[in-house]
């Protein structure tokens, strides 16, 4: 992505932490501005501290992701306005509990935004910049799609599938000028943690990073052409590693007889 753009970026859960940073960092590349949350009042707040820095444009589109009509306006604007560049799937929730006396309707809202919302907006940008011929689509799954804990079935669960999901769409749009990459960040210290079951004090203080950092970090490999960012991983061949053992599974998924261990 060049570093100075005439562009819009729309930015989901934009009210704050890496939300907000994204949206210093891309006003500071050049770009105009969405900002989608819930929270307009923060949202008008952190507009006017990057329209006074950066002299960008700014819009507030305020807008509840979970909620049908609400989220079908943002896809309509995906889909329709030409100026819009770059998307970022910020937006997500976090609950970290066993399932065993659980509240299901608090997994289910967290399957929505984390997964529905996503799914649908990602859908409506890749129609949008299909037509207009080009694109950036960020996706921010995270680490807890790799490190499962006995508490993070659903949350993992779901960020497992923006990791999946967003690997499937790299390969649909390989031979197309649409960037689309997954970004995998640890703990970074934000207020997604707030009632989420974990207390974010609890963890070491080298375990937590910035949301300034997190996000310079992940728009470092977007520059150098990463399709997956892990922010915190210090040797990216881990990754790759890790991709090829996959690989090597992959010929042997679908065979015609059971694997031998398995016959009598």
């Amino acid at each position: 992505m060049p570093a100075q753009n005439t562009k819009t970026a729309l930015i989901t859960g934009a009210s704050a932490g890496l939300g907000a940073a994204y949206a210093h960092r891309l006003a500071d590349r050049g770009h105009d501005l969405i900002l989608v949350a819930r929270d307009t009042a923060r949202m008008e707040s952190l507009a006017a501290e990057v329209r006074e820095r950066t002299g960008k444009a700014v819009e507030v589109l305020t807008a509840d992701l979970t909620d049908d009509a609400q989220l079908a306006g943002v896809e309509e604007r995906l889909r329709e306005d030409a100026s819009v560049q770059v998307l970022v799937n910020n937006a997500g929730g976090s609950l970290f509990t066993p399932l065993a006396g659980a509240d299901a309707t608090a997994f289910g809202d967290l399957i929505t935004l984390n997964v529905t919302s996503l799914t649908r907006l990602t859908t409506a940008a890749v129609s949008g910049m299909t037509r207009r011929g080009s694109g950036t689509i960020v996706n921010i799954s995270s680490a807890l799609a790799l490190n499962i804990l006995p508490v993070s079935a659903v949350y993992s669960g779901t960020k497992s599938y923006v990791l999946t999901f967003t690997q499937a769409l790299q390969q649909e749009l390989a031979e197309s000028a649409i960037t689309v990459q997954a970004v995998l960040p640890g703990a970074v210290r934000t207020e997604f943690w707030d009632g989420s079951g974990i207390d974010l004090a609890s963890f070491p203080d080298e375990w937590i990073m910035t949301a300034d950092d997190a996000v310079d970090a992940a728009l470092a490999g977007l520059d150098a052409g990463e399709p997956v960012t892990i922010p915190s991983l210090p040797d990216i061949t881990d990754w790759e590693a890790l991709e090829k053992a996959r690989g090597v599974l992959v010929p042997n998924l679908s065979r015609s007889v059971p694997a031998a261990r398995y016959r009598a």
